[in-house]
């Protein structure tokens, strides 16, 4: 297992980034149209086809899940990974023509330097999301990259004491009973902090394995009780967001895989500090390839969940720690010392 959310048969991860602008997307591409559901508690949220994930919803399968960069403006990476999609005749059929379905969720990342020039005149066709989105879903395949990759490149977080620090994509993955398998990837952009105190001990310590994230795992004591809350050097500012999706070869409908990503937001809890705030725009998705049939009762569930919860905290350190620096924001080993 390369653990990355692609040890999960049928799923492959597509990224592209744009290093002068700072940004990125991220396309997390099932071989077939998969079962899925998402998970909002953020509270200032970009998306795009996530109310036909809603508990009331009629389709259940998708044929993409994009994060992306770019604030409103990002969610234009969808219509590059529709195109891609319908060219290959994928997504739902109406008469003679197909339809992707591609929900997608976006995360501000327009304070982060780089060249914003499009923006300013109004979002222009020299704003890149489009071709990322055809970019990233054409590349797909098993290698997951993180840190400063895909929706993570512009990503920015805190340090343990609010100061700036890099944020990144992660990804991990865990093997269930019965041969299920689990994965998640992050893309963190959090006001908060994942990170506990000035030895740079993770919130999510306890859950690393070996020394993928610093080798400081365990329990952790809290050095800043009160986050000052301010990334952008003014506590109103707003534009802080986790995205994630989990996923799993366990065959779901689509009622138990919206529990599973209700379960996976509690690895965002353990992983950052604090998550879910008034403007984050946290959102988790799930996706089912159905290749491992299951009882379904709420014991399966239960487990799919919790090892889903496990993975999306570890993917959410893995993208900070292995996050690179860029100007007015350090790398994780810059500032807590680079023998981690």
């Amino acid at each position: 297992m390369s653990d990355s959310i692609t040890d999960v048969p049928g799923i492959s991860i597509g990224t592209a980034e744009d290093m002068t602008i700072g940004t990125g997307v991220t396309v997390v591409l099932p071989d077939d149209r998969a079962v899925a559901a998402v998970d909002v508690r953020g509270g200032g949220t970009g998306t795009r086809e996530i109310e036909l994930l809603g508990a009331d919803g009629t389709i259940d399968e998708v044929d993409a899940l994009v994060l992306g960069g770019g604030s409103a403006y990002g969610l234009a990476a969808a219509d590059g990974v529709m195109a891609w999609l319908a060219e290959a005749g994928r997504g739902y059929r109406a008469g003679d023509l197909v339809v992707p379905l591609v929900p997608m969720a976006i995360l501000f990342d327009l304070n982060n330097g780089g060249d914003k020039s499009a923006f300013a005149q109004g979002a222009d066709e020299r704003l890149p999301y489009r071709a990322l989105g055809r970019a990233a879903v054409s590349g797909a395949g098993a290698a997951v990259p993180e840190g400063n990759f895909g929706a993570g490149c512009g990503a920015a977080t805190t340090a343990h004491d609010g100061a700036r620090l890099k944020g990144g994509q992660g990804t991990a993955s865990a093997s269930v009973a019965d041969g299920i398998t689990v994965g998640a990837v992050a893309a963190v952009n959090a006001v908060g902090t994942t990170v506990a105190n000035s030895k740079g001990q993770f919130l999510a310590g306890a859950f690393e394995r070996g020394d993928e994230f610093g080798g400081l795992g365990g329990p952790a004591a809290i050095e800043m009780p009160y986050h000052p809350l301010d990334k952008y050097g003014a506590p109103e500012a707003g534009g802080n967001t986790t995205l994630a999706v989990v996923a799993t070869d366990a065959a779901l409908t689509a009622a138990q895989a919206r529990r599973v990503a209700m379960m996976a937001q509690a690895g965002l809890a353990r992983a950052i500090r604090p998550a879910f705030a008034p403007l984050d725009g946290d959102v988790v998705f799930a996706l089912s390839t159905g290749r491992v049939e299951t009882a379904g009762t709420p014991r399966d569930m239960a487990r799919i969940g919790m090892a889903a919860a496990d993975c999306l905290a570890r993917a959410v350190a893995r993208g900070v720690y292995r996050a690179e620096g860029i100007p007015g924001w350090p790398a994780y080993r810059e500032v807590y010392g680079a023998e981690r």
